[in-house]
Protein backbone atom coordinates (compact mmCIF):
# COMPACT_ATOMS: atom_id res chain seq x y z
CA UNK A 1 0.00 0.00 0.00
CA UNK A 2 1.66 3.61 -0.94
CA UNK A 3 0.77 5.89 1.24
CA UNK A 4 0.68 9.89 0.03
CA UNK A 5 2.35 12.47 2.99
CA UNK A 6 3.77 15.87 3.25
CA UNK A 7 6.57 17.47 5.55
CA UNK A 8 7.78 20.83 6.41
CA UNK A 9 11.08 21.22 5.75
CA UNK A 10 12.54 24.31 6.88
CA UNK A 11 10.83 26.89 4.68
CA UNK A 12 9.68 24.23 2.09
CA UNK A 13 6.92 21.85 1.92
CA UNK A 14 7.66 18.04 0.87
CA UNK A 15 5.47 15.95 -0.53
CA UNK A 16 6.19 12.65 -1.02
CA UNK A 17 4.64 8.84 -1.48
CA UNK A 18 5.88 5.63 1.29
CA UNK A 19 4.92 2.13 1.51
CA UNK A 20 3.73 0.85 4.62
CA UNK A 21 5.80 -1.74 5.01
CA UNK A 22 7.76 -2.07 8.33
CA UNK A 23 10.98 -3.49 8.17
CA UNK A 24 14.71 -3.79 9.64
CA UNK A 25 16.33 -3.17 6.55
CA UNK A 26 16.86 -0.09 5.42
CA UNK A 27 14.19 1.75 3.26
CA UNK A 28 14.92 2.82 -0.62
CA UNK A 29 14.94 6.44 -1.10
CA UNK A 30 13.42 6.69 -4.78
CA UNK A 31 14.22 10.07 -6.77
CA UNK A 32 12.91 11.01 -9.76
CA UNK A 33 13.96 12.86 -13.02
CA UNK A 34 12.15 15.67 -15.31
CA UNK A 35 9.30 16.52 -15.97
CA UNK A 36 7.50 14.40 -13.86
CA UNK A 37 7.30 13.75 -10.03
CA UNK A 38 7.34 10.69 -7.36
CA UNK A 39 4.38 8.74 -8.93
CA UNK A 40 6.79 7.56 -11.68
CA UNK A 41 8.33 5.13 -8.98
CA UNK A 42 4.62 3.52 -8.14
CA UNK A 43 5.56 0.05 -9.95
CA UNK A 44 8.62 -0.20 -8.33
CA UNK A 45 7.40 0.82 -5.08
CA UNK A 46 5.18 -2.33 -4.70
CA UNK A 47 7.14 -4.34 -6.02
CA UNK A 48 9.72 -3.57 -3.51
CA UNK A 49 7.20 -3.79 -0.81
CA UNK A 50 6.03 -7.40 -1.80
CA UNK A 51 9.89 -8.60 -0.78
CA UNK A 52 9.58 -7.17 2.04
CA UNK A 53 11.44 -3.64 1.58
CA UNK A 54 9.88 0.12 2.53
CA UNK A 55 10.43 2.72 0.37
CA UNK A 56 10.13 6.34 -0.38
CA UNK A 57 10.06 8.42 -3.13
CA UNK A 58 9.98 12.50 -2.97
CA UNK A 59 8.83 15.00 -5.34
CA UNK A 60 11.40 17.38 -6.44
CA UNK A 61 10.83 21.08 -4.84
CA UNK A 62 9.58 22.60 -7.91
CA UNK A 63 7.82 19.48 -9.13
CA UNK A 64 4.83 17.34 -8.47
CA UNK A 65 3.01 18.21 -5.12
CA UNK A 66 5.84 19.69 -3.51
CA UNK A 67 6.43 23.32 -2.52
CA UNK A 68 7.37 25.65 -5.86
CA UNK A 69 8.91 28.08 -4.58
CA UNK A 70 10.10 31.48 -6.71
CA UNK A 71 13.73 31.20 -7.71
CA UNK A 72 14.78 34.18 -5.43
CA UNK A 73 13.64 31.97 -3.03
CA UNK A 74 15.23 28.53 -4.18
CA UNK A 75 18.09 28.90 -6.65
CA UNK A 76 17.27 25.54 -8.54
CA UNK A 77 20.72 24.68 -9.06
CA UNK A 78 22.03 21.39 -8.37
CA UNK A 79 23.64 22.66 -5.13
CA UNK A 80 20.24 23.93 -4.04
CA UNK A 81 18.84 20.47 -5.05
CA UNK A 82 21.08 18.82 -2.92
CA UNK A 83 20.95 21.00 0.22
CA UNK A 84 17.28 20.74 0.28
CA UNK A 85 17.69 16.96 -0.80
CA UNK A 86 20.08 16.89 2.71
CA UNK A 87 17.55 18.70 4.58
CA UNK A 88 14.94 16.12 3.89
CA UNK A 89 16.75 13.01 4.69
CA UNK A 90 17.69 14.65 7.99
CA UNK A 91 14.17 15.21 8.75
CA UNK A 92 12.82 11.74 7.78
CA UNK A 93 15.74 10.48 9.78
CA UNK A 94 16.97 8.15 7.16
CA UNK A 95 20.30 7.78 8.49
CA UNK A 96 21.01 4.61 5.87
CA UNK A 97 19.16 4.12 2.88
CA UNK A 98 19.71 2.17 -0.48
CA UNK A 99 19.14 5.09 -3.49
CA UNK A 100 17.44 4.54 -6.74
CA UNK A 101 17.42 7.66 -9.36
CA UNK A 102 16.55 7.96 -12.89
CA UNK A 103 16.72 10.65 -15.36
CA UNK A 104 17.76 14.34 -15.35
CA UNK A 105 17.95 15.27 -11.92
CA UNK A 106 18.51 12.05 -10.88
CA UNK A 107 21.53 13.00 -11.76
CA UNK A 108 21.53 15.56 -8.49
CA UNK A 109 20.63 12.07 -6.21
CA UNK A 110 24.17 10.82 -7.59
CA UNK A 111 26.28 13.68 -6.52
CA UNK A 112 24.50 13.56 -2.92
CA UNK A 113 25.66 10.12 -2.81
CA UNK A 114 29.49 11.07 -3.54
CA UNK A 115 29.25 13.50 -1.01
CA UNK A 116 27.78 11.41 1.46
CA UNK A 117 28.90 7.58 1.25
CA UNK A 118 28.44 6.72 4.57
CA UNK A 119 24.60 6.98 4.08
CA UNK A 120 24.45 5.10 1.13
CA UNK A 121 24.03 1.34 1.82
CA UNK A 122 23.48 0.45 -2.07
CA UNK A 123 23.35 3.14 -5.31
CA UNK A 124 20.78 1.81 -8.58
CA UNK A 125 21.02 4.38 -11.01
CA UNK A 126 19.00 4.06 -14.37
CA UNK A 127 18.85 6.16 -17.39
CA UNK A 128 20.42 9.21 -15.80
CA UNK A 129 23.13 11.42 -17.52
CA UNK A 130 26.57 9.92 -16.22
CA UNK A 131 29.10 11.50 -18.16
CA UNK A 132 29.85 14.74 -20.29
CA UNK A 133 28.91 12.81 -23.60
CA UNK A 134 25.31 13.04 -22.79
CA UNK A 135 23.36 16.02 -23.36
CA UNK A 136 20.31 17.25 -22.41
CA UNK A 137 17.98 16.64 -25.14
CA UNK A 138 16.57 19.06 -27.62
CA UNK A 139 12.73 18.26 -26.29
CA UNK A 140 14.00 19.28 -22.59
CA UNK A 141 16.37 22.16 -24.14
CA UNK A 142 13.66 24.18 -25.07
CA UNK A 143 12.25 24.57 -22.09
CA UNK A 144 14.98 26.83 -21.10
CA UNK A 145 14.36 29.31 -24.07
CA UNK A 146 13.31 32.29 -23.04
CA UNK A 147 9.58 32.96 -23.56
CA UNK A 148 9.12 29.51 -25.85
CA UNK A 149 10.09 27.51 -22.44
CA UNK A 150 7.41 29.27 -20.58
CA UNK A 151 4.64 28.66 -23.19
CA UNK A 152 5.88 24.90 -23.50
CA UNK A 153 5.97 24.16 -19.49
CA UNK A 154 2.30 25.84 -19.45
CA UNK A 155 1.31 23.11 -21.60
CA UNK A 156 0.03 20.19 -19.69
CA UNK A 157 0.12 17.88 -22.58
CA UNK A 158 4.10 18.37 -23.13
CA UNK A 159 4.17 16.26 -19.92
CA UNK A 160 2.31 13.76 -22.19
CA UNK A 161 4.70 13.87 -25.10
CA UNK A 162 7.84 13.59 -23.04
CA UNK A 163 6.85 10.90 -21.43
CA UNK A 164 5.52 8.70 -23.89
CA UNK A 165 8.06 10.55 -26.39
CA UNK A 166 10.91 8.65 -23.77
CA UNK A 167 9.28 5.79 -22.58
CA UNK A 168 8.07 4.97 -25.97
CA UNK A 169 5.03 3.21 -25.30
CA UNK A 170 2.01 4.14 -24.19
CA UNK A 171 1.25 5.08 -20.55
CA UNK A 172 -2.67 4.79 -19.59
CA UNK A 173 -4.51 7.91 -19.38
CA UNK A 174 -5.32 7.27 -15.61
CA UNK A 175 -1.37 7.58 -14.76
CA UNK A 176 -1.01 10.70 -17.26
CA UNK A 177 -4.12 12.45 -15.44
CA UNK A 178 -1.86 12.36 -12.38
CA UNK A 179 1.09 13.07 -14.26
CA UNK A 180 -0.06 16.37 -15.58
CA UNK A 181 -2.17 16.99 -12.49
CA UNK A 182 0.52 19.43 -11.05
CA UNK A 183 0.57 21.61 -14.50
CA UNK A 184 -3.48 21.93 -14.42
CA UNK A 185 -3.33 22.92 -10.63
CA UNK A 186 -0.81 26.25 -11.00
CA UNK A 187 1.39 27.75 -13.45
CA UNK A 188 4.21 27.61 -10.87
CA UNK A 189 5.25 24.10 -11.76
CA UNK A 190 5.97 25.48 -15.20
CA UNK A 191 8.02 28.44 -13.72
CA UNK A 192 9.87 25.90 -11.88
CA UNK A 193 11.14 23.73 -14.49
CA UNK A 194 12.37 26.64 -16.65
CA UNK A 195 14.10 27.73 -13.81
CA UNK A 196 15.50 24.25 -13.48
CA UNK A 197 16.28 23.70 -17.29
CA UNK A 198 18.07 26.86 -17.11
CA UNK A 199 20.71 26.06 -13.60
CA UNK A 200 21.14 22.13 -14.42
CA UNK A 201 24.55 22.90 -15.43
CA UNK A 202 24.63 19.42 -17.14
CA UNK A 203 28.65 19.01 -18.16
CA UNK A 204 29.66 20.58 -14.73
CA UNK A 205 27.27 17.53 -12.78
CA UNK A 206 28.33 14.65 -15.08
CA UNK A 207 32.18 15.52 -15.25
CA UNK A 208 32.08 14.87 -11.22
CA UNK A 209 29.35 11.86 -11.77
CA UNK A 210 31.73 10.19 -14.11
CA UNK A 211 34.70 10.47 -11.96
CA UNK A 212 33.72 10.66 -8.96
CA UNK A 213 32.59 6.76 -10.10
CA UNK A 214 35.44 6.11 -10.99
CA UNK A 215 36.58 5.66 -6.88
CA UNK A 216 32.96 4.81 -5.75
CA UNK A 217 33.59 2.19 -2.61
CA UNK A 218 29.46 1.12 -2.55
CA UNK A 219 28.50 -1.68 -4.58
CA UNK A 220 26.03 -0.09 -7.29
CA UNK A 221 23.71 -1.53 -10.16
CA UNK A 222 23.08 0.83 -13.11
CA UNK A 223 19.70 -0.61 -15.19
CA UNK A 224 19.66 0.98 -18.25
CA UNK A 225 16.65 0.85 -20.99
CA UNK A 226 18.97 0.22 -24.30
CA UNK A 227 16.33 2.06 -26.27
CA UNK A 228 16.61 5.06 -25.20
CA UNK A 229 16.58 7.87 -27.26
CA UNK A 230 18.24 10.28 -25.44
CA UNK A 231 20.97 8.81 -23.45
CA UNK A 232 23.38 6.21 -25.18
CA UNK A 233 24.17 2.85 -23.84
CA UNK A 234 27.53 3.08 -24.88
CA UNK A 235 28.00 5.83 -22.15
CA UNK A 236 27.06 3.79 -19.31
CA UNK A 237 29.24 0.98 -20.46
CA UNK A 238 31.94 3.12 -20.26
CA UNK A 239 30.89 3.90 -16.44
CA UNK A 240 30.15 0.46 -15.24
CA UNK A 241 33.50 -0.63 -16.73
CA UNK A 242 35.85 2.00 -14.67
CA UNK A 243 34.87 0.83 -11.60
CA UNK A 244 34.56 -3.14 -10.47
CA UNK A 245 31.85 -2.08 -7.79
CA UNK A 246 29.44 -1.35 -10.66
CA UNK A 247 26.90 -3.91 -12.49
CA UNK A 248 25.41 -3.27 -15.65
CA UNK A 249 21.83 -4.84 -16.43
CA UNK A 250 20.39 -3.85 -19.49
CA UNK A 251 16.64 -4.15 -20.74
CA UNK A 252 17.03 -4.49 -24.32
CA UNK A 253 13.47 -2.66 -25.32
CA UNK A 254 13.11 -0.31 -22.63
CA UNK A 255 13.55 3.37 -23.06
CA UNK A 256 14.34 6.30 -21.07
CA UNK A 257 11.64 6.41 -18.49
CA UNK A 258 11.90 2.03 -17.92
CA UNK A 259 10.25 2.29 -14.33
CA UNK A 260 7.07 3.09 -16.23
CA UNK A 261 6.93 0.04 -18.08
CA UNK A 262 9.39 -1.87 -16.97
CA UNK A 263 8.41 -2.01 -13.05
CA UNK A 264 8.45 -5.53 -12.03
CA UNK A 265 11.54 -6.19 -14.05
CA UNK A 266 13.13 -3.19 -12.28
CA UNK A 267 11.83 -4.18 -8.51
CA UNK A 268 13.83 -7.75 -9.72
CA UNK A 269 16.90 -6.41 -9.96
CA UNK A 270 16.67 -4.39 -6.97
CA UNK A 271 15.70 -6.79 -5.03
CA UNK A 272 18.07 -9.83 -6.42
CA UNK A 273 21.21 -7.02 -6.48
CA UNK A 274 19.97 -6.05 -2.54
CA UNK A 275 20.42 -9.65 -1.30
CA UNK A 276 23.74 -10.30 -2.92
CA UNK A 277 26.84 -10.58 -0.78
CA UNK A 278 28.85 -7.54 -1.04
CA UNK A 279 31.50 -7.49 -3.98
Amino acid sequence: MIEECQIEVGKLQWFYRQTATESEKPPVLLLHGLPTHGYTWRGVMTSLEASGYSAIAPDWIGSGFSAKPDKREFAYTPQAFIAALENLITTLELEKFYLVVQGFLGSVGIQYALAHPQQVERLIILNTPLTPEMKLPWKMKQWGIPFVGDMLTQDPLQVDRTLEGGSGFVIEDQDLNIHRKPFLTSSSVGRALVATIKSLDLNKTTTEISEGLKTWEQPTLIIWGVEDPWLAIADAEIVAKSNSKIELVKLPEAKHYPQEHWSEEIGKEITQFFRRSVF
